[in-house]
């Protein structure tokens, strides 16, 4: 197996993504055509080394940890279909597959990254969990406005209150109750009248809570 020159593996970086991280939603990953077209490797490499350049992107985004690739020349030119002789002659000019990328440390292995990769693979990482976050928050005040509406049937002053619509919301998540049925309903009333009078010092309520007409 053919490597790239020997680095001493403490002085590398941790690759900052681990191998949990994945890509597999992303259909595709933004290009920054503009950057691309004026960069050095676009105007100096030949093109032979700009397709392979940018077949190695599109390998490590599948790789793990993402947007690495193994530091084996050989494997690198099996994944590009090419001759390993021949690949490792690209490879050693200056605008050759592999410019730019550099090593680092993924665990106990080292393998190959890129900057700009990264930087497209992290942004792209925050705009998921972004957009993750929007989705809970929007499901999240749904399902509170679906409740203050059922507990409206029941008394109408707490589904005005705030502190009960949130508490009794958070309490029926925390019971995995599913589906939010009226006997369930009920039970999260009494569960918060019962937090209640807890609050005030008079104990644990006792009966139930009927539907109001």
């Amino acid at each position: 197996m053919r490597h790239l020159a020997a680095v001493d593996v403490e002085d590398l970086a941790d690759y900052p993504l681990s191998d949990e991280e994945r890509v597999d939603s992303h259909r595709f990953i933004p290009w920054e055509h503009r950057r691309w077209l004026t960069s050095d490797m676009a105007l100096n490499a030949t093109p032979e080394c700009r397709a392979y350049y940018f077949d190695l992107i599109c390998h490590s985004l599948n790789h793990t940890p993402p947007g690495t690739l193994p530091s084996d020349l050989d494997i690198l030119a099996r994944l590009l279909r090419v001759d390993g002789k021949h690949f490792a002659q690209l490879c050693r000019m200056d605008f050759g597959p592999l410019h730019k990328w550099r090593p680092c440390r993924c665990g106990e292995k080292v393998r190959l990254y890129h900057p700009t990769v990264l930087r497209v693979l992290t942004e792209a990482m925050a705009r998921r969990e972004d957009h993750r976050v929007r989705s809970e928050a929007a499901s999240v005040a749904k399902r509170q406005l679906r409740l203050r509406q059922t507990l409206a049937g029941y008394h109408a002053d707490m589904a005005r209150n705030d502190a009960a619509v949130l508490w009794i919301d958070q309490w029926l998540v925390e019971q995995d109750c599913g589906y939010r049925s009226a006997s369930w309903i009920e039970r999260g009333i009494q569960a918060w009248t019962n937090h209640m009078l807890d609050l005030d010092g008079v104990g644990s309520g006792r009966g139930s809570v009927r539907r109001m007409s």
